[in-house]
């Protein structure tokens, strides 16, 4: 959510920012705009609605200058509108600021610099920031930014720049993440990598409490207490291509397509004859002994995966698992201690509650494992052990790939347990493993073989406003990701349910022609399953199933999509992908932004 772009140094700095934005565009937004330095002069050009109208008013305006911050807004404290949109600027117009995240003391700091004086433009917490710069601007910038993130409760990301050091830009991390690019007489900021990867692969990744001062030759780094700061350089190893459509109508299209790849890297290295190697990853067999819990913590799509996770560990590796909602994992105070083994999941590795979530385990004496694709970001930073799913950059704010990394992860996971364990025999193993290493051809052939069949189906089901899913067993865990993917997407009302609740409540909604997506691909409930959709018959709901090919006694179904066949505990890899495109095609169908969805950010930095 909201993202940041800077940049200084000799280039137009107008190109940048704009197209930085243009990178970021997938975290959400409801506005933008941009601050340019020339001539003694910042101009500040910002626009509510989508990046083509910001680009537009740039045309229009034509701004110059070499240094310049830019900004895209998702509305927390005032509703989407061009005065709300960032950057802002102080009263004498001497600073400008732009910010991720919330200031949560703000509205006591505009109180008392409304009674000395201050004017202020804006609804937003933001804007009492650049006020605060002026009021204690000294001829250092540098030391007032120190200043005022001490009065600062809350977290944040923040770009300032100034008319009176124009040469430079700072930058400071509270809690939202930011990361400074290093070029060659140039250097940038951004929020997220895609932002800047055209221009450089080489960045400093900020911690919280650190802050860069950046000039087109160099970069200084210290804590926001002055304490110089030494840090690694981060080498990205993203290709700039990977962050483009290359061809595909929408990104969330390329990223159903690229999964067959990203389970190839994510199992890459990682898998031999019959045991799994992760070596991030120190746990020995006494450890896991100790454990008697496992909790699963994660928010979204990622909650999704950590349910399928749930079956697999427990399946496995016989401890039991429970997933909980980040952010009611944290407020709950959960029944934690060195006993416990916490999994994070994030695809951001920046996602609020889950990074508060590894702390709250963490203070009580809990391991964590962090399950995160984006490397060197603040989970896999502070989590005991770290898996990434390398899936490369997910830009649609659906997720797909990013979830089957972290389910293809969680199978790894649990054969590790269950190996070190010694509850998994040699010949087991090595069919679970020679099953997964079949995986990525069997995701291709799943979409190679469905995607036109979806398409024709989509048509018919976009004309719906309801759609329920059901399954059971591990089914349940993967048709509560293909309901969330439909609505969050298509904005059709879809839920899921286990199909054995049918008859407590959930077949009142039930009626002609309602589509009811139902998964059957676990033989040990698979006839449990065709009652349930039998039961959705005779009430004139329209069946499409998913199932294993050349199961014909599940002759009620309207339509089918078939998976190929796979270990009974790895279905749900495949089982997913008929889902994903069906809730693609249905979006586009209804004329949706499929990879803007309304009111949906990316990484949720903030709770």
């Amino acid at each position: 959510m909201c993202g940041i772009v800077g940049y200084i140094g000799e280039q137009d700095a107008t190109s940048i920012l704009v197209e930085g934005l243009n990178k970021l565009e997938y975290r959400g937004y409801d506005s933008a705009g941009v601050a340019l330095y020339d001539q003694g002069e910042i101009n500040v050009v910002k626009k509510v609605g989508k990046l083509d109208e910001l680009e537009d008013l740039v045309e229009e305006e034509q701004p110059q200058g070499q240094v310049g911050i830019g900004h895209t807004r998702w509305a927390t404290h005032g509703k989407p509108s061009t005065p709300n949109s960032h950057p802002h600027q102080s009263n004498n117009q001497e600073f400008v600021v732009v910010h991720n995240g919330i200031i949560e003391n703000y509205a006591e700091i505009k109180k008392e610099l409304k009674e000395k004086g201050y004017n202020f433009a804006s609804e937003t917490d933001t804007e009492v920031i650049p006020n605060l710069i002026e009021e204690y601007y000294e001829d250092d910038l540098e030391t007032t930014v120190r200043k005022i993130v001490d009065r600062l409760d809350g977290s944040y990301a923040l770009a300032v720049m100034s008319k009176a050091e124009p040469d430079k830009l700072v930058a400071v991390r509270q809690d939202s993440p930011l990361i400074v690019g290093l070029g060659d007489g140039e250097n940038f900021i951004g929020s997220d990598i895609p932002a800047i990867l055209k221009h450089t692969d080489e960045v400093y990744i900020l911690d919280d409490g650190e802050m860069a001062v950046i000039t087109a030759d160099a970069v200084e780094l210290s804590t926001t207490d002055g304490e110089a700061v030494e840090k690694d350089i981060f080498e990205v190893d993203w290709d700039p291509g990977m962050a483009e459509k290359s061809g595909y109508d929408h990104f969330m299209l390329k990223e159903i397509h690229e999964q067959p790849e990203t389970v190839r890297r994510c199992i890459t290295g990682r898998l031999n004859e019959a045991d799994v190697h992760l070596d991030d990853v120190s746990l020995t067999a006494e450890q896991l002994e100790q454990y008697n819990k496992v909790y699963v913590v994660a928010c979204g799509t990622a909650y999704n995966a950590g349910l399928v996770g749930k079956y697999a560990i427990e399946n496995l590796a016989r401890v039991p698992v429970e997933v909980d909602v980040a952010s009611e994992f944290r407020y709950r105070d959960p029944i934690v201690d060195e006993n416990t083994l916490v999994v994070v999941v994030s695809q951001s590795g920046e996602t609020a509650d889950t990074l508060a979530a590894v702390r709250e385990a963490q203070d009580k004496g809990a391991r964590v494992i962090g399950i995160c694709n984006v490397v060197g970001s603040s989970i896999p930073r502070e989590a005991d052990d770290v898996i990434y799913i390398h899936a490369g950059p997910e830009i649609a704010v659906a997720s797909t790939k990013a979830y089957i990394g972290m389910i293809t992860v969680f199978y790894m996971l649990a054969i590790y347990f269950a190996r070190k364990k010694d509850l998994l025999a040699d010949e087991e193993s090595k069919q679970l493993i020679k099953d997964m290493k079949a995986l990525p051809d069997q995701i291709a052939g799943i979409i190679d073989n469905s995607e036109e069949k979806i398409k024709d189906l989509a048509a018919e089901y976009a004309q719906n406003e309801n759609a329920f899913f059901i399954g059971r067993s591990v089914d349940n865990a993967v048709v509560q990701e293909g309901a969330l993917k439909l609505k969050e997407i298509s904005y059709i009302h879809a839920e899921s349910y286990p199909a054995g609740e049918l008859k407590h409540g959930t077949l009142a909604l039930v009626e002609e022609g309602v589509p009811v997506i139902a998964l059957a691909t676990q033989p040990s409930v698979k006839e449990k399953t065709l009652s349930n959709v039998k039961e959705v018959k005779a009430r004139g709901g329209v069946v499409t199933g998913v199932v294993f090919g050349g199961e014909e006694e599940l002759e009620d179904l309207d339509y089918r999509f078939e998976i190929p066949e796979t270990s009974e505990v790895l279905t749900s890899i495949l089982s997913v992908v008929p889902l994903q495109l069906l809730a693609y095609y249905v979006a586009v169908e209804r004329g949706c932004d499929v990879d803007q969805p309304r009111n949906l950010a990316k990484s949720v930095t903030v709770e």
